[in-house]
């Protein structure tokens, strides 16, 4: 096999979800592409690379200071939600639900992988409700044990605000799943998220 090959195959399987067979294909589709989008694409990569930002309010990703989503007028301003990652942002903004603004903790907080609650964006956060007008905040966090930890340590660092309103994302059983195959964290949180059949 071509070293080239062997070295783009090596680069490609860092991504994650990507594993070796998935990085021959898209090498070998790299090497179908016309030259000249190739260089497009490697360029639009770099240039992503070293110029974007993070907002400096809500931490997400931004061309700008300051995220589209945060100078957006037409927001809700009085409700954050508070997810893990960029990514997040973009599920729930998909839905076409939400109205209120983020903010991206940048991760979750794992002691096992070296994250701590300093690690985390949490002080932006409170900082940003410390100056007024924040009515609610939503913990969109994972259902994992670190999320759980992360949602245990926000609500202990959120107590404090007088008048905040503190809410999570309903957890439970999904669509579809049995319960026989549902782990118990789940079955707890749907319980405890029960509501009245009308």
């Amino acid at each position: 096999m071509s070293k080239l090959l062997q070295e783009v195959i090596g680069e490609l399987s860092k991504l994650p979800g990507i594993g070796r067979r998935t990085a021959l294909r898209l090498a070998i589709h790299l090497l179908r592409m016309e030259p000249e989008s190739v260089a497009d694409m490697t360029r639009s990569i770099d240039r992503f690379r070293q110029e974007v930002k993070y907002c400096s309010v809500c931490n997400n990703l931004s061309d700008e200071e300051i995220c589209p989503i945060c100078a957006d007028p037409e927001r809700d301003h009085s409700t954050i939600c508070v997810v893990e990652q960029v990514a997040d942002v973009l599920s729930i903004e998909n839905t076409h639900q939400y109205k209120g603004l983020y903010h991206v903790l940048g991760g979750v907080i794992s002691p096992m992988q070296g994250i701590s609650p300093s690690d985390l964006k949490i002080d932006l956060l409170t900082e940003r409700i410390a100056r007024g007008g924040v009515k609610e905040v939503i913990l969109a966090i994972s259902t994992s044990v670190e999320g759980e930890t992360t949602l245990f340590y926000l609500m202990n660092r959120l107590r404090p605000f007088e008048g905040l309103k503190i809410t999570s994302i309903a957890r439970g059983i999904g669509f579809g799943d049995e319960l026989e195959y549902v782990d118990e964290l789940t079955i707890t949180h749907a319980l405890r998220n029960r509501r009245e059949i009308e």
